[in-house]
């Protein structure tokens, strides 16, 4: 994943609210008034959390096949996937390796 996708991930996935929406459909597929009723929040509302997370790809929709009226959300798994392995790489604490400033009063060739 480019750091700029992790980033526009990650910054969608900062506002509590959608934070609380991604939680709630980590249960598993659900429909807006679910998840509003759910939360505590206005359709609209969570109708606009929903977008956000769609346009960063965290977040897929479907449109019931008897009444296309409706619209289940759930968690796009590749992208999950993807969003977890970037994470788990860039906060992998064994990617810290000894390093001696090459500048500044502890330059290595001052030591």
């Amino acid at each position: 994943m480019k750091k700029q996708t992790l980033a526009q991930t990650l910054k969608s996935l900062s506002d509590p609210t959608r934070l609380s929406v991604f939680d709630v459909l980590m249960e598993g597929v659900q429909c807006n008034c679910e998840i509003a009723e759910r939360l505590g929040l206005s359709l609209s509302l969570i109708s606009h959390h929903l977008r956000i997370l769609r346009q960063v790809g965290l977040v897929q929709s479907e449109r019931d096949p008897e009444d296309a009226r409706w619209v289940y959300y759930s968690v796009n798994r590749q992208a999950l996937t993807e969003l977890n392995q970037t994470v788990n790489h860039l906060l992998d604490a064994n990617r810290i390796q000894p390093r001696a400033p090459s500048c500044g009063p502890k330059k290595c060739d001052q030591c």
